[in-house]
C-alpha cells in the first residue's frame, strides 16, 4: 500500500511539471520581472534614435572616441590586425586577452583613432591667421588626438556629455544590461541594439556600451486620484507634541572682551598663478570658445618658450613648415598646448618642470606662439585665467 502512495505521489508530480513546462513560453519570457496588470514601465522609458550604423570597416566614429564591430571568426588579435593597431593595446582597453574570440557584431573600444582624415597644413604661412585661413584650434586638436582616447570612467560611469555624442558606461561587476538601461531611463531593447548584443543580452566586466540617444523626455507618470475632500494630510511639526525647550541667552556684557588676533591676510596673500607664462611677450590674440581656443602670444624669434607647470610630454609633433607643436600633460587632467615652436630640446615622455626651456619661437611675421589649457577630454579653458 504504501508503494502504491508513493508511485501516485510521483505520476502527479510529473503530470504537474509537464503542464508547468508547456505553459512557458521561454520565447516570451519577462526578463525584467515587470509583467503585470497596469505596468507603465515601457511608457516610462525615454524613446531613442536609431541605432548607429558602422562604415565598411565596422567602425562607429564620434569626436571622442571611435567603436569597432567584429566580423565573424575573429578574435581581439585578429581584429587589432586588421585595423592597424596593437593587440596587447586593444585587450587591455576592453578588459580582454589578445587570444579572446570574439562573438560576430560584438563591439570594442579602440584606444587610438583609426583612418583619420588628412591633416590640413598646421599654420599655413608666417603670418597670423585672423578671421580666414587655417584655424590653429583645430590643428591642436588634431595633435591632442594623439595623446589618446578620453578614458571610461569605472561605474557609474558615464563619459561627460558632448553636444550630438552619446555617453558611455564601462560595466561594473554585478551590473546587467537591464541595470544599465534603468540607470539611463533607456529600454533595454535600444540598449541591446546600439550595443549589438547577443539574444542573451550579456554583459561582462570591462566591456564599454554606447548609451542610446533620447529623442525626447520620458512622459510624467500619470497622477494617483484621490476621493473629494480627502487631501493628502498635513504631518504635524515636532513641537506640537514636545515644546521646543527655552533657549538660553548670554548678554554681550558677559562675553570675554579678548579675542585671539586675526591673522594679516594681506601679509599672506600670495602673487603666485597657477601657471607660468610660457613667452614673454604681448598677448595680441585673445581666447575665443568657436573661433580661437587659446591665446596667440608675440616675442622675438628665438626667444625660449618655456613649461607653464611641471608635467610630461606627451606629443611632440610638427607642421609641413616644421615649425613644432609640443602637449604637456599636467596633475588635474588639465593639457597645455604650445604651437610655433622650434629648436625643440625636449621629447616624448620627458619630465618637465615649470619654467623649464622646451624649444624657441619659430620666426614669423609676426613671430607667435599659440598657446592653449584643456583637459582630457579636450575642453578647452581661458589660458589667461591660469596666467593671472
Amino acid at each position: 500500500m504504501a508503494k502504491t502512495g508513493r508511485l501516485r505521489a510521483t505520476l502527479v508530480m510529473s503530470a504537474s511539471a509537464l503542464a508547468l513546462a508547456g505553459c512557458m513560453d521561454t520565447g516570451n519570457l519577462d526578463w525584467d520581472l515587470r509583467t503585470g496588470r497596469g505596468d507603465t514601465s515601457e511608457a516610462a522609458r525615454q524613446a531613442t534614435a536609431a541605432a548607429p550604423l558602422p562604415d565598411q570597416n565596422g567602425i562607429i566614429s564620434y569626436p571622442d572616441y571611435q567603436m569597432a564591430t567584429a566580423r565573424r571568426g575573429e578574435s581581439v588579435a585578429s581584429m587589432a590586425g586588421r585595423l592597424g593597431m596593437n593587440p596587447e593595446d586593444l585587450a587591455r582597453t576592453n578588459a580582454l586577452r589578445p587570444t579572446d574570440p570574439l562573438r560576430e557584431g560584438e563591439m570594442l573600444l579602440l584606444p587610438r583613432r583609426v583612418a583619420a582624415a588628412p591633416q590640413p597644413a598646421l599654420i599655413g604661412g608666417s603670418s597670423l591667421p585672423s578671421g580666414g585661413g587655417v584655424d590653429i584650434s583645430s590643428i591642436a586638436t588634431t595633435a591632442l588626438d594623439q595623446a589618446g582616447p578620453t578614458p571610461v570612467a569605472s561605474s557609474p560611469a558615464a563619459s561627460k556629455p558632448v553636444s550630438g555624442q552619446p555617453l558611455t558606461h564601462r560595466v561594473a561587476r554585478g551590473e546587467t544590461a537591464f541595470t544599465i538601461a534603468r540607470t539611463y531611463n533607456v529600454s533595454a531593447k535600444a540598449l541591446a541594439d546600439w550595443n549589438q548584443l547577443g539574444a542573451d543580452m550579456a554583459v561582462r566586466e570591462g566591456q564599454t556600451l554606447i548609451i542610446p540617444i533620447a529623442t525626447a523626455a520620458a512622459p510624467n507618470p500619470e497622477p494617483v486620484p484621490t476621493p473629494p475632500g480627502a487631501g493628502s494630510p498635513t504631518p504635524e511639526p515636532p513641537s506640537a507634541s514636545k515644546p521646543l525647550p527655552d533657549e538660553t541667552t548670554e548678554a554681550a556684557a558677559t562675553r570675554p572682551s579678548a579675542t585671539p588676533p586675526s591673522p594679516d591676510l594681506g601679509a599672506e596673500k600670495t602673487t603666485t598663478s597657477r601657471m607660468a607664462m610660457p613667452v614673454a611677450g604681448k598677448i595680441i590674440r585673445g581666447y575665443d570658445a568657436k573661433k580661437n581656443q587659446g591665446i596667440a602670444i608675440a616675442a622675438a624669434a628665438g626667444s625660449p618658450v618655456k613649461a607653464a607647470d611641471a608635467g610630461t610630454v606627451t606629443v611632440i609633433s610638427a607642421d609641413t613648415t616644421g615649425k613644432g607643436i609640443v602637449i604637456i600633460r599636467h596633475a588635474g587632467d588639465l593639457l597645455t598646448v604650445y604651437v610655433g615652436v622650434n629648436g625643440l630640446v625636449v621629447k616624448k615622455g620627458d619630465k618637465v618642470k615649470r619654467g623649464q626651456e622646451i624649444g624657441k619661437v619659430a620666426p614669423g611675421d609676426p613671430a607667435f606662439v599659440h598657446f592653449e589649457v584643456r583637459n582630457t577630454s579636450k575642453q578647452s579653458f581661458d589660458p589667461v585665467g591660469f596666467l593671472q
